[in-house]
């Protein structure tokens, strides 16, 4: 049985049992309701692993969200992905290849592939669902992508909210979207597979700046005024990679960005916070118990961008205050101090 022949998958795994795997899981979980459907989390931790078998939570990531009871987890990922139709990784991205290369060879042979990851890989600028297609041998028909303003803890609580998911086969994404649907999850289609990802990679780089302003404590013109830009940016990265405009107006663009970038609940908000209060990226990350891909994808993106020629400042003088080439303090004088030219420009 796989996604041509329109049924619906009798067993999904996820594979990395973080807040927003666990709460993918979830919403795959509700969306089951009433069927025989099952969801089987891999996780690295085995007291994780434990507590959401013995007592349907994760204790480290949403303590206080009960799981549904058609959720189970595993440390053994052949057991996990043992005849698993959809196969969905939430890892972070830049441990995404080499985890590839142990799990290839135990994944079904007509299994599409989910990526919930938002992030560029270092040395190489490549995508996830490209790194996913490099080492996996599947098909793009075969690999989607889901996107939005995805704030996992919102979700978990079951707070409405819309996503996309994309492919560039629109069955596929169909498939996809059609058993990720509970009544408070609403997936939108799309086959941009490269606005989507960049869209979310980039409102990272974006979210940490807005963060660093909020350090800062600066008013809300400033932060208007960074969101706004960083939304042209990301544009001109992605319609130079062959993404569309409108999906950047979408929900996997402007949508996911104004979350990122607004909430105290986005882990890179957080960290740029953190830095605009003062602390060194040391100390951030030793204080984060999860990561923010914008400070691992920060240098991959303005790789990607000086290689297109697509001008990104905002991108750019974050990666400078994350390797210590520029101080937080100097961060908004530098992008004022740019040269004055046409909005659309």
């Amino acid at each position: 049985m796989s996604y041509v022949d329109g049924l619906a998958p009798a067993k999904i795994a996820v594979l990395g049992a973080g807040s927003w795997g666990t709460t993918f899981a979830k919403v795959l979980g509700d969306a089951a309701a009433g069927t025989d459907r099952r969801i089987v989390l891999w996780g690295r931790r085995a007291e994780v692993v434990d507590q959401i078998n013995d007592h349907h939570r994760n204790p480290r990531y949403l303590s206080a969200v009960e799981l549904p009871a058609n959720i189970s987890a595993s440390t053994d990922v052949v057991e996990v992905l043992k005849d698993a139709q959809l196969v969905v990784i939430a890892v972070p991205a830049q441990t995404l290849r080499e985890q590839l290369r142990a799990w290839a060879g135990h994944l079904a042979p007509d299994a599409v592939v989910v990526s919930l990851m938002k992030g560029l890989e270092l040395g190489t600028d490549a995508r996830m669902s490209e790194v996913i297609a490099e080492e996996l041998g599947v098909a793009a028909n075969r690999i989607a992508v889901v996107s939005g303003p995805n704030l996992a803890m919102e979700i978990a609580r079951q707070e409405p909210t819309a996503s996309v998911v994309a492919c560039a086969d629109e069955a596929t994404a169909k498939w996809v979207a059609s058993v990720c649907t509970p009544r408070y999850f609403r997936p939108y289609t799309n086959s941009d597979v490269v606005g989507v990802e960049i869209g979310g990679i980039v409102k990272n780089v974006i979210a940490l700046c807005v963060g660093i302003c909020e350090g800062k404590k600066v008013g809300d013109n400033t932060k208007a005024s960074v969101i706004t830009r960083g939304l042209a940016e990301t544009m001109r990265l992605a319609l130079a990679l062959g993404g569309r405009t409108e999906t950047m107006s979408g929900l996997a663009g402007l949508g996911d960005l104004v979350a990122t970038c607004s909430s105290s609940l986005s882990r890179n908000h957080t960290a740029g916070r953190m830095l605009g209060e003062g602390l060194t990226l040391e100390e951030v990350t030793n204080r984060m118990t999860q990561t923010a891909e914008g400070i691992k994808s920060g240098r991959a993106v303005s790789d990607l961008a000086a290689k297109m020629g697509v001008d990104m400042p905002i991108t750019n003088a974050v990666v400078a205050v994350l390797e210590g080439r520029l101080s937080v303090d100097d961060l908004g004088p530098l992008l004022l101090a740019r040269e004055l030219k046409s909005e659309g420009d």
